[in-house]
Order: C-alpha cells, then sequence, then structure tokens
C-alpha cells in the first residue's frame, strides 16, 4: 500500500526549521548523499533519451549541408 501526500514547497521549508539543529544537519546529508544525484541523473537521462530520439543526419547529408552553407556564404558575400 502506498500513501501520497502533496505539500508544499513552503510547508516543507517550514517544517524542516522547526526541526533541532542536529536534525537539520541530518536531513541536509541525507538529501546530499546520493538523492540529489540520483534525482539529477533521472531527470537527465530523460532529457537525454529525449535528444537521442530526435532525427539525425548521415554523412553524406552533412556534407551536402556543408556545401550548401560554402555557396550561400559565397552567394551571400557578392
Amino acid at each position: 500500500m502506498e500513501l501520497t501526500v502533496h505539500i508544499e514547497y513552503e510547508q516543507i521549508l517550514k517544517l524542516a526549521r522547526q526541526l533541532p539543529a542536529a536534525k537539520i544537519i541530518q536531513l541536509k546529508s541525507d538529501l546530499n548523499t546520493g538523492f540529489i544525484k540520483e534525482k539529477a541523473e533521472k531527470q537527465i537521462s530523460q532529457f537525454q533519451k529525449f535528444l537521442l530520439s530526435g532525427p539525425v543526419m548521415t554523412d553524406d547529408q552533412l556534407d551536402e549541408f556543408k556545401n550548401n552553407r560554402k555557396l550561400m556564404n559565397a552567394w551571400w558575400k557578392k
């Protein structure tokens, strides 16, 4: 069984400020030891998956793009 509670950030902050200093240090330590890194890695990996699922150019398409850019640059300079 899982219970989900929706608490606003301000409420969490208010509760954390009421903790004794030792518990605040413990909370900070618990959040710093892997928790934030783990959350960030999940978010980054989802973004990376999004980027990696996008279209890519073949080598031939890249060469054609570079050639077209050279031609356009030459045309603009005239």
